[in-house]
């Protein structure tokens, strides 16, 4: 990941924010975003970092992955009172506290006003799939099955990206203002014997869309809905017309752009 240093000309601040780099699995925890009386990722590293830093440090990540879901690659900002002197020591320390379901890969000092989640200006996720059954890839793949149609899927997804309005994939009753996206690549590709991965990135993603937007896409794979009713799916804004939500185990947020990297 580049690194967006302060410049010489910068005004040295006592406050110095941190854009963290991080993986990590998501079955042991309950989604991204602190809650009380689950574990979440956010909680389990502020706890961390609360024990090295001793003061409670709030961090703010690039989105909120639901309960299960994984990321290859979660950014999160966060504040320290003064510029840490040893940033890799720092991400040994917090590594050290976090559990084998999380990883800490980089810390990179930024500007005060610098936004993981506001600045990003697209976000990739991965969804993935093979058929036939493995005591290896059960619990991060999604076993699909082997008479699915992908080309005729890929031309389902294609439609995806003239579309601005994802009602019919977004999770009924959440506090979002709008359900606007702009998608600039979907579509499923081989990654291996047996296996094949949904790719999608879009400026922003709304709470459950890329599983309802596979679970549709896997309806119409198996015959069950044509590329006609996957059109009206999406014209109906209505999240009753689109398929049932795939499983999270299989997902990965997979990706993070900024203006600055």
């Amino acid at each position: 990941m580049a690194t967006p240093t302060l410049k010489k000309t910068d005004t040295v601040v006592a406050q110095q924010r941190y854009f963290m780099q991080l993986s990590y699995r998501g079955a042991p925890f309950h989604g991204w975003q602190s809650q009380p009386n689950a574990v979440s990722v956010q909680s389990t590293i502020e706890k961390a970092i609360f024990t090295v830093m001793r003061y409670p440090v709030r961090i703010t990540g690039a989105g909120r992955t639901d309960t299960g879901v994984n990321a290859r690659k979660m950014i999160a900002h966060f504040d320290l009172v003064e510029p840490h002197p040893h940033p890799d020591s720092l991400v040994r320390a917090i590594n050290s506290l976090v559990g084998h379901d999380i990883a800490i890969e980089s810390l990179t000092p930024v500007h005060p006003d610098a936004h993981a989640r506001f600045d990003a200006t697209s976000r990739t996720y991965h969804y993935y799939a093979h058929s036939g059954k493995s005591p290896f890839l059960h619990h991060l793949s999604w076993q699909a099955p082997a008479t699915l149609d992908y080309e005729i899927m890929n031309r389902a997804a294609d439609q995806l990206l003239s579309v601005e309005d994802f009602t019919s994939f977004a999770k009924l009753h959440t506090d979002v203002k709008t359900n606007i996206c702009h998608v600039t690549h979907a579509s499923w590709q081989p990654c291996g014997d047996n296996r094949m991965v949904f790719v999608i990135t879009a400026d922003r993603f709304l709470r459950n869309m890329v599983r309802a937007v596979v679970g549709t896409l896997v309806e119409v794979g198996r015959g069950k809905m044509t590329l006609d009713d996957f059109a009206a799916v999406i014209s109906a804004k209505d999240r009753c017309a689109a398929g049932s939500s795939m499983p999270a185990h299989a997902l990965y947020l997979w990706d993070v752009t900024y203006p600055y990297f």
